[in-house]
């Protein structure tokens, strides 16, 4: 530990972030972030957020010691618009070591959170997506799974045809695979091996009748209890069921607590990520279905926010500012 105060600290903007990283970085950092949690060598700093009428607080976090970091992403969320920053300080020093402007990065690391349990659980020769929403995460969902599985064809459904017709035409710019507009739900997911779900569906439309066996199920909406994606009839017929975070999971994911706290589920059978990846679990042969649910990690977020922290450091990039001082109160 020193006692001496650094007089800068860089100050990263999107533009800087985008320069410096893409998704495969991302994925890359997230998954050595993922097995040094399952070590004890990094530590999730569980979700904290406060509600409003018509907006949020909220806070992730996580520490990695061995890498000298800790870290905290903060943001409010009103009517859809943010502007999350992650602040990193050091675990040697408590001194403050960045600051890194995080939408850009929030979507990577979601992505990757995706990335990762689809390297892991989906079939090794997956390469056709059915996609459920088209919202502002789903081009990154597309992305997440096709940076493991590359795609031959992806299905893509919303209600509405209007959606579903102008997010189609996004992805054939800048993908040369095959793209369905699916005119149903059933439709987009029939024989799917792999199936994303990134909605704001307050109950669930995904059954399992609509799941071929061998699947893979990727459920990136429904983060708090409001919302619900997937039926706890898939459950059963699970082999794995996965997440970024146990606690949180338990404590936000109605779907999973409809059927692990009020039904025939029991929660030791439900496996963390890192957890996965320290035992080399991955998909079984002949599996039926697998589910990956998660809700969002300051894990991940520290874990990119390093990456980009080194690469920066390396390339001169960001612009310094004076790390903040002391002074002693007016106590009158």
């Amino acid at each position: 530990m020193t006692d001496a105060m650094p007089k800068t600290f860089p100050w990263i903007n999107e533009a800087e972030v985008v320069s410096l990283v893409n998704l495969s970085a991302i994925i890359t950092a997230l998954e050595a972030g993922l097995r040094l949690e399952a070590t004890g060598d990094a530590k999730n700093l569980h979700k904290g957020q406060s509600v409003w009428e018509g907006g949020s607080l909220n806070i992730t976090g996580a520490q990695y010691p061995s890498l000298g970091f800790a870290g905290a992403k903060a943001w409010s969320n009103v009517g859809g618009k943010s502007a999350p920053l992650l602040l990193l300080h050091g675990t040697d020093d408590g001194q403050l070591k960045a600051i890194i402007e995080a939408v850009a990065l929030g979507q990577m690391r979601t992505a990757a959170l995706a990335a990762v349990a689809t390297r892991w659980m989906a079939d090794e020769h997956a390469d056709d997506l059915a996609l459920v929403g088209t919202g502002k995460q789903s081009i990154t969902q597309l992305a997440a799974v096709n940076a493991v599985r590359p795609l031959k064809r992806l299905r893509v459904f919303s209600p509405t045809p209007e959606n579903r017709a102008k997010f189609a035409a996004l992805v054939r710019e800048k993908y040369d695979f095959e793209v369905i507009e699916a005119a149903s739900l059933e439709d987009a997911v029939r024989d799917a091996p792999i199936i994303t779900t990134v909605t704001r569906a307050r109950e669930p439309f995904l059954f399992s009748e609509h799941i071929a066996p061998g699947c893979h199920i990727n459920a990136a909406g429904a983060i708090i209890p409001a919302f619900a994606e997937i039926a706890d009839d898939i459950l059963p017929r699970c082999d794995q069921v996965v997440v970024d975070n146990l606690d949180q999971c338990r404590e936000n994911s109605r779907e999973l607590q409809t059927f692990y706290d009020g039904g025939p589920g029991d929660w030791a059978d439900v496996i963390q990520l890192s957890n996965l990846l320290a035992t080399g679990n991955g998909r079984k042969k002949n599996a039926d279905i697998t589910l990956f649910k998660w809700m969002g990690v300051g894990l991940a977020d520290v874990a990119a926010g390093v990456e980009i922290l080194r690469r920066a450091k390396e390339q001169g990039i960001g612009s310094q500012l004076p790390h903040p001082g002391r002074a002693a109160p007016d106590l009158s």
